[in-house]
């Protein structure tokens, strides 16, 4: 059984990209690729034209193993599913619905399946067909998240699982990265932190409101709905978490409100009406970089921590 999701995917660092919508496309997915990680386009929102197309986009930019992420909530998942079966990038990572039927097929198509998992019994469940590792994600995070912290998940979900763990939430240095590893982490996601890479394709508004970002900066929408989102504090996220605790608001009025925030924010650069979605860990992000650096320097202060916890006695 494998340990370490290098095995797993063939690649150099135990680093994946999140598939984040609006963002994560073929260019910024090459990039983290060709920098040793494993990069992943997202599928969020987009057509089957747009995902055969980026899919294309980044083979022609990376020789290195690449992903793609399936939100299986949107209406086309199963178009999405074929035209990924006909393309077979290396991977792909499954959040947001069950992704069970999904797993057979990707694996006669010689596609690897990470599905991502909020819990122990949903680790259990997808294990046992037959997935080839799990993303387990913290509340950390940003955008769409789960009940439970990051350290919590590594205790309960790590020990019950055979198959390699990959940790999300929160994760946005080496210290970060080596504290996984030391917990039994196959390896970590990392999401926000890329935002700052100059192969991002983000607005450039948005990158600046995350350098210019404190600790206590974020902020958790539609939590009494069940639908949690992360993001930044601004206009937007702070009217709508008064409007939800007000209780003058339903479900659907809400669900509307947010509808199209993401885009707004990511693609249109509107920092007060948008949902500027970024997880927790804010302080390391503080200038925009070559993704190869970011990821250079991630390992660097990961080998470094983990060179500093072989001297701690207890």
């Amino acid at each position: 059984m494998a340990s370490s999701i290098c095995e797993v995917l063939g690649i150099k660092y135990p680093i994946l990209q999140g598939g984040m919508a609006w963002i994560s496309d073929a260019v910024m997915a090459a990039a983290v690729s060709n920098a040793g990680g494993a990069g992943i386009i997202s599928c969020g929102g987009r057509s089957t034209d747009y995902v055969r197309n980026e899919i294309r986009k980044c083979r022609d930019l990376t020789d290195k193993p690449f992903g793609v992420n399936v939100m299986l909530m949107a209406p086309n998942k199963d178009e999405i599913i074929e035209v990924i079966c006909q393309e077979r990038p290396d991977f792909v990572t499954l959040g947001a619905g069950n992704p069970v039927p999904y797993v057979e097929p990707l694996h006669a198509a010689d596609i690897k399946v990470v599905p991502v998992v909020p819990n122990v019994k949903l680790a259990k469940r997808v294990q046992d067909s037959n997935a080839d590792a799990i993303v387990v994600e913290g509340m950390e995070a940003g955008g769409h998240i789960g009940v439970l912290t990051t350290m919590a998940l590594m205790t309960q979900v790590i020990p019950e699982v055979e198959i390699p763990v990959v940790m999300a939430g929160g994760f946005a240095d080496g210290r970060g990265i080596a504290a996984a590893l030391v917990m039994g982490a196959a390896g970590v996601q990392i999401g926000t932190r890329f935002l700052l890479a100059e192969e991002c394709p983000v607005h450039d508004n948005m990158k600046q409101k995350l350098i210019e970002a404190a600790d206590t900066d974020t902020i958790v929408t539609g939590q009494t709905i069940k639908s949690a989102v992360r993001g930044i504090k601004n206009k937007f996220s702070l009217a709508y978490q008064e409007l939800e605790f007000s209780g003058r608001a339903d479900k659907d009025t809400l669900l509307k409100m947010a509808t199209g925030t993401n885009k707004l924010a990511a693609v249109d650069g509107d920092m007060e009406n948008g949902m500027i979605q970024a997880g927790q860990s804010l302080l390391p992000l503080r200038k925009v970089e070559p993704m190869a650096a970011i990821i250079e320097n991630l390992v660097s202060e990961a080998r470094a921590a983990l060179r500093s916890a072989e001297k701690i006695r207890l």
